[in-house]
């Protein structure tokens, strides 16, 4: 299969090239990010660049393991840079080099120097780096693939849009497992590599984690409660009635941990009547579906969160910022997604063709008296427009193709 292209991801390189600003790449391990890279070189070779204006480093290989001293590394780059040229400079997994804002810091006040970097988790970004850099770098954060570069990369396959779909949730949207077409075993083979070497890399190792036993079950409960509100202290009450002990702080601080590393994502709630956020009962979402399929027992009823989960990743892609919507006391819209302070509201359910489920979705969206899209996403096959006191009704699966 010809390489993928992530042209989303591409352009924003591209509309952020020469500019004196780091640019910054997060997203879970093997999300493509290496592969980003190397299609932007390709880009960059292709417009006109040397290959020797091209200093690119992965510190995953062995080959670049003395450069993990942030000293060693730029006095490395710094002897390949060209004086009168630009210097694009790719420094890929760069969490493995202690202090390495120091280097990176030195390199961006050089103004032929154009950096760019990536980082298998969220941390890697907080604290110094944060302080050091402020207001000089831009940060992307990449996803697996999309059920719409799912089925680019399935161009030649002529099965129907819900086979593919099903083959997504079942296959996962990693993009190693679409590029060697692995079937449902391969994929849950090479994604339970992936899965214990963020837990064990990222988490425990960074978190000096004991009991691994501890987080391997509570990383499991919170797979099996995809999109159902929860805390730290449910969560230890739970664990406690299955006779294992663990107070809400270390909840909360594996919690952090694991959203830490990308395996989840956190959607915190929003009161849309009261225009403010709530700090309590968040909900959380899987970064690849078929990861929680793996290590939990699902079952046909699960398609629903399942498509939510789905859902949530697609609007994270498309929104600056998505939130769980709260109206008053009882009412909740699966999500809201906000663009420059203007929102839009989604709910999702598997299928509303009963009328009195239908009622029941169209509710919480009615009850909300502005004027701003409010969408009902379904598997159900839509003909034509349908519209209710103008919320629009969408089948899922094209409107994460548009």
């Amino acid at each position: 299969m010809k390489r993928l292209e992530r042209k989303d991801y591409l352009n924003w390189l591209i509309k952020w090239k020469n500019q004196q600003i780091i640019k910054v790449v997060t997203g879970v391990r093997r999300c493509g990010k290496s592969t980003l890279f190397r299609m932007f070189q390709d880009y960059l070779l292709q417009s006109g660049v040397e290959k020797k204006q091209i200093i690119s480093i992965n510190f995953e290989d062995l080959d670049f393991e003395d450069l993990k001293d942030y000293k060693e590394l730029y006095c490395y780059i710094k002897s390949k840079l060209l004086p009168d040229k630009m210097n694009y400079i790719f420094l890929d997994e760069i969490q493995h080099v202690k202090e390495y804002e120091k280097a990176v810091d030195s390199l961006i006040l050089k103004e032929n120097c154009d950096v760019y970097i990536t980082g298998s988790n969220a941390y890697f970004l907080s604290g110094e780096l944060a302080t050091l850099l402020t207001g000089r770098y831009v940060e992307l954060s990449m996803m697996p693939l999309s059920f719409g570069e799912f089925c680019t990369g399935l161009e030649d396959d002529k099965s129907t849009l819900t086979d593919k779909f099903n083959r997504y949730i079942l296959t996962g949207s990693f993009p190693y497992v679409l590029k060697y077409g692995y079937g449902e075993q391969e994929a849950k083979e090479y994604m339970s590599g992936i899965y214990n070497t963020i837990l064990l890399n990222d988490v425990v190792k960074r978190l000096k984690i004991a009991d691994v036993n501890m987080l391997e079950s509570m990383t499991r409960f919170m797979l099996h409660n995809i999109g159902n509100r929860t805390s730290p202290t449910t969560i230890a009450n739970t664990m406690k009635s299955n006779q294992m002990k663990i107070d809400p702080k270390t909840v909360d601080r594996y919690i952090r941990g694991l959203t830490d590393s990308l395996l989840f994502y956190e959607a915190r709630r929003y009161n849309i009547k009261g225009k403010q956020f709530l700090t309590s009962m968040n909900k959380y979402y899987v970064c690849d579906v078929a990861m929680r399929n793996m290590l939990v027992r699902s079952k046909d009823t699960d398609i629903g969160h399942i498509l939510e989960n789905i859902v949530y990743l697609e609007l994270k892609r498309r929104y600056r910022e998505v939130y769980v919507g709260q109206w008053g006391s009882g009412g909740e819209v699966d999500f809201v997604a906000m663009e420059n302070g203007n929102p839009t509201y989604f709910q999702v359910a598997q299928t509303t063709l009963d009328e009195q489920v239908l009622t029941r979705e169209l509710l919480p969206l009615r009850q909300i008296d502005d004027n701003y899209p409010k969408y009902l996403l379904t598997l159900d096959e839509v003909f034509g427009e349908m519209n209710y006191d103008g919320i629009q009704k969408l089948n899922v699966l094209k409107w994460m193709l548009s």
